[in-house]
């Protein structure tokens, strides 16, 4: 019972950074150590970056999206 409530609150969170355009870091360390493992991991803070970047736009000047 426990460990499906625990995982029912993992993905509960992961829905909610989702909302509010907060990727999962965890998920994309799996996915490059599954899918890219010759391809460097990014750290916490690399990672947060990119895609604050992507989302409202990148260090170039260029705004972001607009509504």
């Amino acid at each position: 019972m426990f460990s499906d409530l625990a995982r029912m609150g993992k993905y509960l969170g992961q829905a909610a950074r989702l909302m509010v355009g907060m990727p999962d870091y965890d998920n994309y360390v799996q996915h490059m150590h599954l899918n890219h493992p010759e391809k460097p991991v990014m750290s916490h803070q690399e990672f947060f970056r990119e895609r604050q970047e992507a989302r409202y736009g990148g260090a170039d000047g260029r705004p972001g999206r607009c509504c």
